[in-house]
């Protein structure tokens, strides 16, 4: 059975992409199949039949000659050509034929045209236009039940060509509903494949985003810290090759924890190679518990840093404890390239003696983050123009329900506020 509906379906769909292409083939093979069926064997049987049959049935009809008979089949099956395009007019003509018919008393097998044009009509007509239709159809049905009554009861001559009528109809708009349903699906699908295109595409810019703040945050920082320490290194290794020497130690610190945090980045990236049963090793996301090491090398770039929490830090989501490192993070970053202000450009020398307050502060649902220096508070670049920390860091705060500020700190310096909501899901990462 199922190689049997599959080679069913195949024809079908074979079929309809012919019928697309030519739409006049199929009608006109309906007209000619009808032809053939019902209108031949009426013509032959006028050119040969003697008046054969029994007397009260040629009492009771009658007979036409082949021209007549010939016109009234045309006026039955040639408007079938145009019972899709014109459905409503292709039963009209047709039903005025079949009443014609009737009225003159003359049976023929062409009368089947009148159920395809109301089934076409079902199918492919208006659906106001089905009233008018089944009156039509009905008050013929009663003009051949009369006209038949001297062979069979009128009552039983109803029930049967009402029942086909009905059947014709049914059909017709059993198929229309299907072929709408099977539209309605096509297009939910394609709608649905659009959509999933759509999220595909937002997911991947969502994420290019993310990865893109990661990497401003570790390259961004780690960068600073080490061009600080360098040109610490170069005032210094004169005047104290020692200090000079611990600034190039930094400096290799420095850069094997960006390393290090780059390749975690990256390596969530990559897909696992195929027969390996584990993705790349990753180390945890950085949190509150690192604020303190993240402090000890911006000290080490010449920044004094007080460092304080209030509230329950510890137990905070790791999210939330990442977005508050890396807040902390470009805050401290913007500090020490602009500490010295624009003259010096962030140099070593100029961010030195510069006191940065941090305080990480947890009341109920509220977290407050707060970095203030006591550095310059200008700061270069465009005026009205965020540059990509800041952009990140109110992302960041955003994905909370939270909010961010920064900018001149009341008494000199420059202050950086985050208020994140705690009973936030954080849903927008």
């Amino acid at each position: 059975m199922g190689p049997l509906v599959a080679r069913l379906s195949r024809a079908g769909q074979r079929l309809r992409q012919a019928d697309a292409a030519r739409p006049w083939a199929l009608d006109t093979a309906v007209v000619v199949l009808v032809f053939a069926l019902c209108c031949v064997p009426d013509l032959m049987h006028a050119l040969t039949s003697d008046g054969d049959g029994p007397r009260r049935f040629r009492m009771a009809f009658t007979r036409l000659a082949p021209a007549g008979m010939l016109a009234l089949q045309a006026g039955l099956v040639l408007p079938l050509l145009w019972r899709r395009r014109r459905p409503g007019t292709a039963f009209g003509v047709i039903a005025a034929a079949f009443v014609l018919q009737w009225a003159l008393g003359t049976v023929l097998r062409a009368d089947l045209a009148l159920f395809v044009a109301l089934y076409s009509l079902a199918l492919h007509g208006r659906l106001r236009q089905l009233p008018w239709a089944c009156a039509v159809t009905a008050g013929a049905m009663g003009l051949v039940a009369v006209r038949a009554s001297a062979e069979v009861s009128v009552s039983d001559a109803l029930f049967f060509l009402l029942s086909t009528a009905t059947a014709a109809l049914a059909l017709g708009l059993m198929v229309r509903i299907r072929r709408a349903q099977l539209a309605a699906l096509r297009d939910r699908a394609a709608r649905l494949e659009t959509e999933r295109d759509q999220r595909s595409r937002l997911a991947a810019a969502t994420e290019r985003t993310r990865v893109a703040r990661e990497m401003h945050d570790i390259v961004g920082h780690n960068l600073s810290v080490m061009i600080t320490l360098a040109d610490a290194g170069a005032y210094a290794i004169e005047a104290s090759p020692e200090r000079g020497g611990e600034a190039l130690r930094l400096i290799g610190d420095t850069g094997r924890q960006a390393l290090g945090e780059l390749r975690r980045v990256l390596g969530v990236l990559r897909e696992p190679e195929r027969g390996r049963q584990a993705g790349p090793e990753l180390s945890p996301q950085p949190g509150i518990a690192d604020l303190g090491t993240l402090c000890e090398g911006v000290r080490a770039a010449g920044l004094d840093v007080v460092y304080r929490t209030a509230g329950g830090v510890e137990s905070l989501d790791g999210g939330v404890q990442l977005t508050v490192y890396r807040i902390v993070q470009e805050a401290l970053t913007n500090t020490l390239k602009h500490a010295g202000g624009p003259a010096e450009g962030g140099s070593a020398d100029g961010s030195a003696g510069v006191r940065v307050e941090l305080a990480v502060v947890v009341e109920d649902t509220r977290l407050t983050v707060r970095v203030r220096d006591s550095g310059s508070a200008e700061r270069s670049g465009p005026v009205n123009e965020e540059g990509q920390g800041l952009v990140g860091m109110r992302e960041r705060a955003a994905l909370y329900g939270g909010t961010l500020s920064a900018g001149p700190a009341v008494g000199g310096g420059w202050a950086v506020e985050a208020v994140l909501d705690l009973a936030s899901d954080g849903g927008g990462r």
